[in-house]
């Protein structure tokens, strides 16, 4: 299998950071113009700045990157036969949150992942309302920078005096995740959409992310990379790997934290 080493991975989270930025421009152009929610056959909900962020990163990653497949939530899912003869691809999510997005809540991203293998080795997340941009991988470290500022290392930290701070969705509630900080007795919690909270934990404001209910690859990948750069681990409940390229696409449970 080829392996890109971390100079090239520097210069390709170069690249994609400023795709994902790009995207999130269009993104945030629909935002203040308006638009029309539809549902796909999963009743999730979708709109144009879903698709206008597809088409464009695809694009962008076309261009400078011919030779690596793209895994989009918005694309054609080839089949595992297809599939499993890649070495490493891109994973995409265009706009993870639609539900916020919808929401106007602001807690919405451009998620962007290379996986080698069948494990994510870049991750790129930007937030387009906040301005910021996250990336970071196993080899690389991780990073947060602001529009206009300097890229800033981050690391995820132990928790503090009071204890850990737990993760959950903020659109899809699980009682499992109750239950989860009553048997560790985690009194603190942050409700935040999409990507975000992979963001909170690679940056040390959270420390425990259980994720109980359905996400699927593209919603997990940039950000599973993000957090192994700032220290942290992402694995299955029963603490085993969490792959990817699977046949089915959808993901079980995970369990990130801050060590």
């Amino acid at each position: 299998m080829n392996t890109t080493n971390a100079n090239a991975l520097a210069a390709m989270a170069d690249a994609l950071c400023a795709t994902a930025e790009e995207a999130g421009r269009i993104i945030l152009d629909i935002y203040e113009e308006g638009f029309e929610v539809e549902l796909k056959p999963d009743d999730s909900p979708i709109t144009r700045a879903d698709r206008a962020s597809h088409v464009f990163v695809s694009k962008r990653l076309g261009e400078l990157y011919p030779d690596i497949p793209l895994l989009s939530e918005e694309g054609i899912h080839l089949p595992i036969a297809e599939r499993s003869r890649w070495q490493r691809f891109f994973l995409l999510d265009p706009l993870d949150g639609t539900k916020e997005f919808v929401k106007r809540n602001g807690e919405f991203t451009v998620n962007i992942a290379l996986v080698e293998g069948r494990s994510p080795v870049l991750g790129i997340v930007r937030i387009p309302v906040r301005g910021v941009t996250y990336w970071g991988g196993p080899h690389l470290g991780a990073f947060r920078r602001h529009d206009g500022g300097e890229a800033q290392p981050i690391a995820t930290a132990a928790p503090g005096p009071g204890g850990p701070v737990l993760l959950a969705s903020r659109s899809h509630p699980a009682p499992e995740t109750e239950a989860f900080a009553a048997r560790n007795g985690v009194t603190r919690r942050i409700d935040a959409g999409g990507a975000v909270k992979f963001c909170l934990l690679a940056e040390g404001t959270a420390h425990l992310y259980p994720r109980f209910n359905v996400t699927w690859e593209w919603d997990t990948a940039a950000g599973h990379a993000l957090i192994l750069g700032a220290g942290g681990s992402f694995t299955a409940p029963d603490g085993g790997d969490f792959p990817y390229n699977k046949e089915d696409l959808a993901n079980g449970g995970f369990f990130a934290a801050w060590k």
